[in-house]
C-alpha cells in the first residue's frame, strides 16, 4: 500500500503547483502594478524545496513633465511697473552710492521739455548737482527717447537722442547711459 501513496503524492504535488502557477498567471494578468507571490503557504508546507519566485510588472503611465515657467525679464514688464519698480529705484542707489542724494524723482505723462509734445517723463532732481529729464516717446521702453540736462534751478536748453542706436535696451544700460552723461557734463563726477 505504501507504493500507491508514493506515486499520488508526486502527483498530487505536480497537479498542485501547474494550478498554483496558473492562478499566479491569471493574476498577473488582471493586475499589472503590484507584486505577487507565486508560492503560498499550504504549498511550502508540502514542498519545501520549490523555490519562492516573486514577479513584478510595473506598468508606468507616460506622464508630462511640465517645465518650470520661466519669470519674464523685468525689461519686458508692463512701462510703468518697470519704471516705478525697478528703473526708479535701481536709479537711486546708483546715485546714493556716488555720495549725492535725491530730491525728487518721479514718472508722469506730461510735456517733453523744450518740444513741448506729450510722452512718458522721469524728472529727477539730484540735491545741489543737477536735473535730467528722461522721455520716452510711448509707454515702451523701446519707444524712441530723449534727454535733457540742467544746473540746479535753471530750465532744460538742450533735447538729445538718448539710445537709438540700441536693439535691446536693459535697465543697466538706461542706467549707465544716463550716469554717463551726467558724467559727460561733470555734474556728478569728473570724466
Amino acid at each position: 500500500m505504501e507504493e500507491n501513496l508514493e506515486p499520488n503524492k508526486d502527483v498530487n504535488n505536480e497537479i498542485s503547483d501547474k494550478s498554483n502557477e496558473q492562478k499566479s498567471d491569471e493574476t498577473i494578468k488582471q493586475t499589472s502594478e503590484k507584486v505577487f507571490n507565486t508560492n503560498d503557504n499550504s504549498l511550502n508546507s508540502q514542498n519545501n524545496s520549490a523555490p519562492k519566485v516573486d514577479k513584478k510588472i510595473e506598468n508606468v503611465p507616460a506622464t508630462t513633465i511640465s517645465k518650470p515657467i520661466k519669470e519674464l525679464p523685468i525689461e519686458k514688464k508692463p512701462f510703468q511697473e518697470f519704471i516705478n519698480s525697478y528703473l526708479i529705484p535701481s536709479f537711486k542707489e546708483e546715485i546714493n552710492q556716488r555720495g549725492l542724494e535725491i530730491n525728487n524723482i518721479s514718472l508722469t505723462n506730461t510735456n517733453r521739455p523744450i518740444a513741448g509734445d506729450k510722452c512718458w517723463v522721469i524728472n529727477c532732481e539730484i540735491k545741489d548737482t543737477c536735473s535730467f529729464w528722461l522721455s520716452f516717446e510711448k509707454d515702451d521702453i523701446s519707444s524712441l527717447k530723449s534727454i535733457s540736462l540742467s544746473k540746479p534751478n535753471q530750465q532744460p536748453s538742450i533735447i538729445e537722442s538718448f539710445l537709438i542706436d540700441e536693439k535691446r535696451i536693459t535697465l543697466k544700460l538706461i542706467i549707465s547711459r544716463v550716469l554717463q552723461r551726467l558724467n559727460g557734463q561733470k555734474l556728478i563726477g569728473v570724466n
